[in-house]
């Protein structure tokens, strides 16, 4: 079959396009199939640590190579930073053959799924100016219609705004039924489930006539528009080749955006790991990878086996320990390194054991030059790691732990960009909620009677000047109407700009709204900076509040050389991350798999793709440790404990390709010192008789 051999070149056959490209050769045989496939969709099921990054990337460099219009084609990840990543790796392959990437589509599903609205909204009834509420915003909304519908009862507990938006959008990005929902993930909310359905519908009817979105809105009006057979053609032509990363975690609206996107268009390549979908919280749903092939005719199932993360020790273990799994793509990886140490599992005495056994084996390897940033600490839930984290402060030991607040969750980030979101949309009731109240002598109930004068005059927000308001907030109001109509009446106005006069106006009101007011001053010029590469305030609110950074610390340049610390981690956030040394802590049944998630054989075989997952970001070496007791309570010499069990996943054939430890000594002496010692207190008690 003839290619267009490069943009604007002529037309060759595909031998002579691959003799061209000497950089396929970069590549193994499975990666090279993948990344020149060409015909119907292709399914890449890619282990861990098999180069599934460098696959996307290359096929993108190749279909460029070959003539595709870099316009023309849609690559989506999960995060903005990863298609960068893959974009700016396709540039560099390509320019060793003399061409440029050009402009190629490339976000996570809900940036693209908001510039699709952007061109496409008015068909979906949506404004030109409609602005993105964040989760934050989302949660208050639903809290302030919560009050205003008087749905609290003096003896029943109404669910949190946190609960109550986790029910709607599970409702919304799995596509079941609120009953269902609330039967099958929300139990115990399942007495309000007719205030739920009416707190949703006015949800709804609000956002709508805020000209707001929120984020699983630009999820649902994007399936929404290319279920219409006129409209989805118009965008479905947009693209010739839709590729998409980390197929495994998409959800059930995902999977319909791209049915309806490739109904009659063979371009689709999606590349995952179905033993790595651990996101089912979130309404992942690795169904969408298990049943692609049925989904779309002429499927091709291309894997990749060769691992180039870990030792051979370590895929002997973690190929057993998924095998166990009922429904899966078969996959056995093999190392491109070869041999190295067997992973350790280790037996503890208690919890206090497992942390020093933890510390001492980071030391150890510390002195042979491993870094600390090179070792990782992983665990099933982020409480996990408390008594570990008292530990390593007590030695003097550096950690970061993975969580925490995001950088633009905190309160004083929010209020900044609360202005630039009022100067985009006057309707955005919302922020206007926000920015009121970092005013003094202003609460809830002037707020309310703001909205109202606002609709009088038509959301000039430089009408906030002229409300009647307590003798102690007009000038504070006055001065906010003049801010905000001077932001709205210059909207070309950079971004950074537009927040130097929010900080100018702001900034003198931090030290009486929030303690360390100077550190919050440096948030605030860390917003500005990050606004400095950006033209239009739109697009900055758009990716901040689509794909934000995680803290400061994201903002900052590469470490010093002296700089080290140790990462301790979820599982969940280790995902996509790799360490020269793994430590897996409480691998105990109810810790790992967690009690709470085994009610059902699916969320069962989930524990066994996430224990997966947190052994197989080990790249050298795997430490597996679990305590053999818990102590409950402490009162003298006698503890309260119960004694735990082994993960359930490490099974004997799992277990006879670990090396298996104990530190604890015996059960039997454990128990006759306890016994020693209440004979003690018996015999102290006795004096007095």
């Amino acid at each position: 079959m003839p290619l267009y051999g490069a943009v604007g070149a002529m037309w060759m056959p595909m031998n002579t396009v691959e003799g061209r490209l000497p950089w396929l050769d970069d590549l193994n045989p499975e990666q090279r199939a993948a990344v020149t496939h060409e015909g119907g969709p292709l399914l890449v099921v890619a282990g861990a640590g098999t180069g599934k990054t460098r696959t996307l990337a290359y096929r993108v460099a190749y279909l460029v190579a070959t003539g595709v219009d870099p316009s023309r084609i849609l690559l989506l990840t999960f995060t903005r930073r990863a298609a960068q990543e893959m974009v700016a790796r396709a540039a560099a392959v390509l320019a060793r053959s003399g061409l440029s990437v050009g402009t190629v589509w490339g976000g996570t599903f809900h940036s693209v799924g908001h510039r699709i609205l952007r061109i496409y909204g008015a068909v979906a009834g949506l404004s030109e100016d409609f602005t993105v509420l964040d989760r934050g915003d989302a949660e208050d909304l639903m809290a302030l219609l919560v009050q205003e519908l008087e749905l609290r009862d003096a003896d029943r507990r109404f669910p949190r705004k946190s609960t109550c938006l986790d029910i709607y959008s599970r409702c919304v990005n799995a596509g079941d039924a609120l009953e269902d929902v609330l039967v099958r993930q929300f139990p115990w909310c399942a007495e309000w489930e007719g205030e739920l359905r009416s707190l949703f519908r006015h949800y709804e009817e609000r956002k709508q006539g805020r000209r707001v979105l929120d984020l699983d809105d630009l999820l649902l009006y994007w399936a929404e528009l290319v279920t219409d057979s006129a409209v989805a053609d118009k965008i479905a032509d947009r693209f010739e080749h839709i590729l998409v990363d980390e197929y495994q975690d998409t959800n059930r609206v995902q999977a319909r955006i791209l049915r309806g996107m490739r109904r009659t268009r063979p371009g689709l390549t999606v590349v995952g790991d179905d033993a790595q979908s651990i996101y089912s919280f979130r309404a992942a749903e690795v169904r969408n990878m298990l049943d692609f092939p049925g989904e779309f005719a002429g499927t091709t199932v291309l894997p990749l086996e060769r691992n180039y993360r870990s030792v051979q020790p370590i895929l002997a273990t973690t190929n057993l320990l998924i095998a166990q799994a009922t429904q899966r793509y078969t996959k056995d990886l093999w190392s491109a390194r070869g041999d190295g140490a067997r992973p350790v599992l280790l037996t503890c005495a208690d919890e206090a054991d497992q942390d020093r056994q933890v510390i001492e084996r980071v030391l150890q390897h510390h002195a042979r030059g491993v870094p600390l940033h090179a070792q990782a600490v992983l665990f099933r839930a982020a409480h996990l790691s408390a008594t570990l984290e008292l530990e390593l402060g007590r030695r003097g030991i550096p950690f970061r732990k993975y969580g925490g607040l995001r950088f633009l969750e905190v309160a004083h980030v929010k209020d900044a960009l609360a202005f630039l979101r009022v100067a985009e949309n006057p309707m955005d009731e919302m922020a206007w909620f926000r920015v009121l109240q970092l005013l003094e002598r202003v609460g809830p109930v002037t707020v309310r009677r703001a909205m109202g004068h606002l609709a009088e005059h038509g959301h000039d927000p430089s009408a906030i000047a002229s409300l009647k308001a307590p003798g102690g907030a007009r000038e504070g109001l006055e001065r906010l109407g003049a801010l905000l109509g001077e932001l709205r009446a210059v909207p070309e106005l950079a971004p950074a700009e537009q927040l130097e006069r929010v900080r100018a106006f702001y900034g003198p009101m931090l030290g009486r709204l929030y303690e360390n007011p100077e550190a919050r001053g440096r948030d605030l010029e860390s917003l500005i900076w990050i606004a400095s590469g950006y033209g239009r305030r739109r697009e900055f609110l758009v990716d901040l509040q689509l794909d934000p950074p995680n803290s400061t610390s994201d903002l900052a340049g590469p470490p010093h050389k002296d700089e080290d610390w140790l990462v301790l981690s979820t599982i969940h956030s280790a995902k996509g991350c790799e360490w020269d040394v793994v430590y897996v802590i409480h691998a105990a049944d109810g810790f790992l798999p967690s009690d709470m998630a085994c009610g059902t054989p699916e969320e069962i075989e989930e524990e066994l793709r996430l224990t997966y997952v947190a052994l197989t970001r080990a790249r050298d070496h795997l430490h597996v440790m679990w305590p053999l007791r818990y102590h409950t309570r402490r009162a003298g010499f006698r503890a309260q404990h119960s004694y735990a069990q082994l993960c359930r996943f490490f099974t004997p054939p799992v277990l006879a390709t670990m090396e298996c430890v104990a530190s604890a000594p015996p059960p039997e002496e454990r128990e006759h010192l306890i016994d020693i010692d209440e004979d003690i207190t018996a015999r102290a008690r006795r004096r007095w008789d």
